[in-house]
């Protein structure tokens, strides 16, 4: 096989995709948007991981060829454009089977790669944590299993590059019963991790400190948005999968009730089902929130594919019945003044799909962010807000402070004996605050 790395040491790459004219082959494979659109974000994949696209190209059949995807001409197409652009990997746009590799890797004599490779190798560089890293691993290894047999030079991929990081350089030339003694390992580990979580849950729920979590397609703003919520400094950038390990932070909502909000992992079309299965763990964090934040990309011409996705995605993992807030971002890049109940229905059609709210946000401005913050109030069920009126005597200074500082007071009136506070009040500060509660009656003179 020849060489992976080009002399500058970047990776040139040859993107090839498939459209399908046959509709039944379209059913089997889940056509849902155009080759070009699925290409142009096979690309952002493959700048992200670090490759320098030379070339696009797709091919059109009425079905799948079982030998080599593509067929025996795009085949010797692609060979003569390999020595033109020096081309040192060929990466394709849908999952290849075991003989399609062998056949295309021999065929073509550089590296060839297929989409989920592609995401793996991107999740083994962004994964930062030890979870994150075990993730990856045992996604890689339960990929690489059914390719052993005759996987060729393509074993011993040690010079580098897109498809050789994580477990690959040492992975890939051990049999199937040390790789399956090893799947074994991480999956008891990850059974650690997830019972970690599990007491942390449990930890967090002694106190009423509702959870929210963050999803939404990759690159739709996610990070940048839990930064601005925050004021924590996760990573945010333009690539796929910026963020990939979960990071907690507290916030303070309007009412002055506090809850949990978690950055996840971005999800994308066609997400490997190693992944899916491998990052269970993580995914827990949204099947246990108790408010989702949608985030989508609304400037995005894809913005209805992308959040149809989100929402089998969510389906999948047991979260579509949790309540959503659809947060429709980037709305700086639209012009003019955002309507949040426009932007949804246009979005969403689905009638089906309707979220708990919606609002029309930047995180990169900040505009919209009072209303997202008060809907947030609005939807979120755990430890619900009271109206509540409550008598403190000169003496009760601590409690009257724990009112001001989880409570949103309305109104006050101090007299010679104390004061009497009218607040919307979390259900478990007032029954923290039980024996200052006046029952039943507004306070004379507010």
């Amino acid at each position: 096989m020849g060489n992976n790395i080009s002399a500058s040491g970047e990776e040139i790459a040859i993107l090839v995709g498939l459209r399908l004219t046959s509709r039944a082959a379209q059913r089997v494979a889940g056509e849902v948007i155009s080759a070009e659109e699925s290409l142009d974000e096979l690309a952002a994949l493959a700048a992200t991981a670090g490759a320098r696209v030379a070339e696009r190209s797709i091919q059109t059949r009425a079905r799948i060829d079982a030998a080599t995807l593509v067929g025996s001409g795009k085949v010797e197409e692609l060979q003569a454009k390999i020595p033109f652009h020096q081309a040192t990997t060929v990466i394709f746009d849908r999952e290849l089977t075991p003989t399609q590799q062998r056949n295309l890797e021999n065929a073509l004599d550089v590296k060839v790669l297929d989409r989920t490779q592609l995401i793996l190798d991107i999740f083994a560089r962004r994964a930062r944590t030890r979870e994150g890293q075990l993730q990856v691993e045992l996604a890689q290894l339960n990929y690489l299993l059914p390719r052993l047999t005759g996987h060729g030079a393509a074993m011993s991929r040690l010079g580098g590059g897109i498809g050789t990081r994580g477990p690959g350089e040492t992975k890939l030339e051990t049999d199937r019963r040390r790789i399956h003694q090893r799947i074994h390992s991480i999956e008891r580990d990850l059974e650690r991790v997830r019972g970690g979580r599990a007491t942390q849950r449990r930890q967090r729920q002694a106190v009423p400190l509702a959870t929210i979590a963050l999803v939404g397609y990759t690159n739709a703003g996610k990070s940048t948005l839990f930064n601005r919520l925050t004021g924590a400094g996760v990573l945010a950038d333009a690539k796929m999968f910026a963020t990939l390990d979960p990071t907690v932070r507290h916030i303070t909502l309007p009412s002055r009730r506090r809850a949990l909000v978690s950055d996840t992992v971005g999800f994308i079309r066609n997400l490997p089902t190693t992944l899916v299965r491998a990052f269970r763990a993580t995914l827990e964090e949204v099947v246990e929130a108790e408010l989702l934040l949608h985030v989508v990309d609304a400037s995005s011409s894809e913005a209805a594919h992308h959040t149809a996705h989100v929402l089998a995605t969510l389906n999948e993992i047991g979260a579509a019945a949790t309540p959503q807030i659809l947060v429709l971002n980037k709305t700086d890049l639209l012009g003019g003044e955002p309507d949040a109940a426009a932007l949804a229905r246009r979005i969403l059609g689905d009638p089906e799909h309707q979220p708990a709210g919606a609002a029309a946000i930047s995180a990169a401005t900040g505009a919209g962010f009072p209303e997202l913050l008060e809907k947030i109030d609005e939807v979120l069920a755990l430890d619900p807000l009271i109206a509540c009126v409550f008598r403190f005597s000169s003496s009760d200074g601590a409690a009257l402070h724990v009112l001001h500082e989880h409570a949103r007071v309305l109104a006050i009136r101090y007299d010679e004996d104390g004061c009497e506070v009218e607040a919307m009040t979390p259900e478990s500060i007032r029954r923290r605050l039980k024996r200052y509660l006046i029952s039943n009656r507004q306070p004379a003179g507010l």
